[in-house]
């Protein structure tokens, strides 16, 4: 059996909102949210959406295709609700009534989608921030309308350091109404991408709650708190990949007519001993109390001069410098060693090349130097907040090749 898929315009989040709710108790369609659509179809240039999905999927969250080609991951209202059982069952707000959020990221994002499914299954209406550039000011203005004692919110970490900059610059001038207002929060989850340490202290010595979550659209988003699996989640490392399963999880991806794409689907989800697992593109490490350490991407390691490199690492020792802290590290070409670590930042800090190769070969040697270092006016981001990889790695190929 099948039911309807309508495409909802994500710049109208509460038309999403209101979507959903009709999708989570079965009344109405599955919802794809999608950027710039345009009511049940998608303008030119994007590809088609299918009119029809399984009966049991609720929601199509098409992923960032930050790294490779995007996907349409299908949801279920089960999986859904799920997620935000465990989310309150983790930070709090399983009062019906009283928890509310303030939804500061894309409706087609799929943290986003469970601020609204989170306002849903507590019995409250979320707070929507208008789309478009994030503005701390607006942020804070929003927040003075949760009117609750639980209030919620998700974030990426580029929102958090803009946020922290905003409300750091006005306490400076004797004004402590932003940080007011951030330490209201009951629980900021900060989630997308990685949250480098340096502003994770930041939030702490500021005084905000934060909480650091790990997941994706194929889990129903974050389903790993500050390195801990919520609800009945599970985590494990397989050869080094992270493994995860609980009932957030997607029933698969989908192809062109609708259907579950079993050959794409079956690449990423597999059972064993009666449970089924979704390994994730990450590597990493649990220990024995459970809990997950994720140290870069396993599609993220190059091969130079033989050596293998893992770009994630080499990002991770360059962010620790200042003004490299939203660096980003990608492949470039060589003809001598096929491909080296290049470095893009946005702005320029002072630091040069020679310094960033001597900080990395002191620790990961000397394939994982890097061997370019690209200034960017301004770092291309996703629609979501995370670094656009692949935008990224073109820019800086066409810098190299024209100097």
């Amino acid at each position: 059996m099948s039911r309807p898929l309508i495409v909802i315009d994500a710049g109208d989040p509460q038309a999403v909102h209101l979507a959903l709710r009709d999708a989570l108790t079965g009344d109405g369609p599955a919802v794809l949210p999608r950027q710039h659509a345009s009511g049940t179809g998608a303008d030119a240039g994007v590809a088609a959406s299918p009119g029809c999905v399984p009966r049991n999927v609720a929601l199509v969250v098409e992923t960032s295709g930050s790294t490779g080609a995007p996907k349409r991951v299908a949801l279920s209202a089960d999986a859904l609700l799920a997620s935000a059982g465990a989310s309150a069952g983790a930070i709090g707000g399983q009062e019906p009534g009283v928890a509310r959020w303030l939804l500061a990221l894309p409706a087609h994002y799929i943290a986003g989608v469970n601020v609204l499914v989170r306002s849903i299954a507590a019995g409250t209406e979320p707070v929507i921030l208008p789309p478009g550039h994030f503005d701390p000011v607006a942020f804070c203005a929003a927040a003075g309308r949760l009117d609750s004692d639980q209030r919620f919110s998700s974030l990426v970490p580029v929102q958090l350091a803009r946020l922290l900059d905003a409300a750091t610059d006005a306490a400076s001038r004797g004004d402590q109404a932003m940080l007011t207002t951030l330490r209201r929060f009951d629980a900021l989850l900060i989630g997308g991408q990685a949250l480098q340490p340096e502003l994770r202290r930041r939030a702490l010595d500021a005084g905000l709650h934060i909480v650091r979550t790990y997941g994706s659209s194929e889990t129903g988003g974050g389903c790993v708190y500050d390195g801990v699996p919520i609800g009945t989640v599970r985590a494990r490392a397989v050869d080094g990949r992270v493994e995860l399963s609980g009932p957030v999880l997607a029933e698969g991806y989908l192809d062109d007519t609708g259907a579950i794409d079993r050959e794409r689907t079956d690449a990423a989800f597999h059972a064993a001993d009666g449970i089924r697992w979704y390994r994730t593109g990450d590597l990493g490490a649990v220990d024995a109390d459970g809990r997950l350490t994720v140290t870069g991407r396993a599609d993220n390691v190059i091969i130079s001069g033989g050596e293998k490199v893992s770009l994630d690492a080499v990002e991770r020792v360059v962010r620790r410098r200042p003004g490299f802290e939203e660096a980003v590290v990608v492949a470039a070409a060589s003809t001598e060693w096929g491909q080296v670590p290049a470095v893009a930042v946005a702005g320029h800090p002072q630091a040069a090349l020679v310094e960033l190769r001597a900080l990395v070969q002191s620790e990961l040697g000397h394939a994982a130097a890097p061997a370019h270092l690209v200034l960017l006016e301004r770092m291309p981001l996703l629609a979501s907040g995370k670094p656009d990889r692949l935008g990224i790695a073109e820019l800086v190929a066409s810098r190299i090749e024209g100097a």
